[in-house]
């Protein structure tokens, strides 16, 4: 093993270390959204009319998905946690769109 790859474990390590003892709720106390100007999530609705299974509404960790009644969904990208969960779930081609949030923007999660 390289020492960089020492020193990324002990890095993922000690700030996994702060958390310990908290449970999802409390560590989501500690998070800050800084909401960039444009969307990293973007969500066609209309591709999701043929979506069987809405697995991007049940799967979102922050709940930020929504069946419509004619059968799309809605999406909201502010207050999202960026774990990617929804597009990797997502069975339609071309549905959602995903990209990292822009340099400095999107979920901060801080303790000690």
């Amino acid at each position: 093993m390289s020492q960089t790859d020492r020193s990324e474990r002990s890095d993922r390590s000690d700030r996994s270390d702060r958390f310990d003892g908290l449970d999802f709720e409390d560590r989501m106390a500690t998070a800050t959204f800084d909401v960039a100007t444009t969307p990293h999530i973007v969500v066609d609705g209309d591709a999701c009319e043929g979506c069987t299974t809405k697995a991007c509404v049940t799967v979102c960790p922050a709940g930020l998905f929504v069946e419509l009644s004619s059968g799309g969904v809605l999406f909201s990208y502010e207050q999202c946690f960026e774990c990617g969960s929804c597009y990797l779930v997502c069975n339609e081609a071309h549905a959602i769109t995903w990209r990292y949030p822009e340099g400095g923007k999107g979920v901060i999660v801080r303790r000690g």
